[in-house]
């Protein structure tokens, strides 16, 4: 064979090779149906189509702007860390008068409405001590978070911020790994493993705010309970990054050891309240935490039961599953703590120096 014959042979074998690799990467980055997938991306086998598989890294970054069946996860979450994130701001820029953002939402009919209600029927029932205060005698919503009183001390702001904190980590890894979870087997552990992990961080920072203010002149209690918490927060992340509790058929698993976690915060619940019944606030931020837990709960019912899109499989794949419901659930409910945390602080900041 000459020597032109065989330069034009290699000329025709790259020409293939690079036509073919640029089919590769076409059908890298298509959408697969359900029953395209490897086995280790099966997880709801009533969400029928739009999955991405394997792309590249850059590919599987920039699908944050694309539509398939996991936008509205990624985004869902994405925008509840910025609130979050925009609320750390807020409080950061808030002056020591309480005149900032925070407290302006507090005095929103939202908060102060329940706070109104709650102190004049105290106020009607003959009640002249519902706080350690107790100026009770007039009242306006202007006054009642006022934190300026005398013989008041500065309370820590750092329990908050912890807070704040568990929510963003939760919220982004989340986000993060919705985003990204698609591009390997490898990839795919991890960061579902790191999803996991970052709600037992949320569970546990949620308890810090509340229990320290609560517990604020009962240090003990609080240290108690806090230790608790955390330690059954590391041992669930241990528990989680187990590879075989990531597969679906653990799914009603995590979710009852995540409800388990989160209504552990029952004891100390009964507790502060049998300590502070005559205080409204706290009275007020419990019935907020009650809302918290059922928002969660439903949350996680509609991820355990995956409706619902098993009443009508394919229909839900882009948008309305059960998994983009229980993340809209989960921010919800964070943000109703938010709301129980801020009462629990100005209370705490309206009330005399603990003796």
């Amino acid at each position: 064979m000459s020597r032109k014959s065989v330069n034009k042979r290699e000329k025709i074998d790259r020409v293939t090779i690079t036509t073919t690799t640029m089919r590769v990467k076409k059908v890298e980055k298509r959408l697969l149906k359900y029953d395209e997938l490897p086995d280790y991306m099966k997880d709801n086998d009533f969400i029928l189509d739009y999955y991405r598989c394997e792309w590249p890294l850059k590919d599987t970054f920039l699908s944050v702007f694309c539509w398939h069946n996991e936008t509205l996860n990624i985004w869902t979450h994405l925008g509840g860390f910025l609130i979050f994130a925009a609320m750390a701001v807020a409080t950061l820029m808030e002056s020591s008068k309480g005149d900032g953002a925070i407290s302006n939402f507090l005095r929103t009919s939202f908060i102060a409405t329940p706070l109104m209600t709650m102190l004049t029927m105290n106020r009607n029932n003959g009640s002249r001590n519902t706080t350690q205060g107790g100026h009770h005698g007039n009242f306006s919503e202007s006054s009642l978070l006022d934190t300026s009183a005398e013989g008041t001390e500065l309370v820590p702001l750092w329990p908050w911020f912890v807070f704040l904190a568990g929510a963003m980590c939760c919220l982004v890894f989340s986000s993060v790994s919705h985003l990204l979870a698609c591009h390997s087997k490898r990839l795919t552990r991890f960061f579902w493993s790191l999803d996991y992990a970052g709600i037992s961080v949320m569970i546990v920072c949620s308890f810090y705010a509340p229990v320290y203010y609560c517990f604020y002149c009962q240090p003990l209690f609080s240290l108690f309970y806090l230790t608790s918490i955390t330690i059954l927060g590391i041992l669930a992340i241990i528990t989680l990054f187990t590879p075989s509790l990531a597969q679906p058929q653990f799914r009603a698993f995590r979710a009852c050891l995540f409800l388990g976690m989160g209504f552990s915060g029952l004891i100390p619940s009964v507790h502060a309240t049998a300590l502070h019944w005559d205080h409204p606030q706290l009275l007020v931020a419990l019935g907020y935490e009650v809302l918290m837990g059922i928002l969660y709960a439903t949350g996680a019912w509609f991820y355990v039961s995956r409706v619902p899109e098993r009443w009508k499989p394919g229909f839900f794949d882009l948008a309305g599953h059960s998994h983009q419901i229980f993340h809209v659930f989960v921010v919800g409910a964070a943000l109703t703590h938010s709301a129980a945390i801020m009462i629990l602080l100005h209370w705490r900041q309206g009330t005399p120096t603990c003796l």
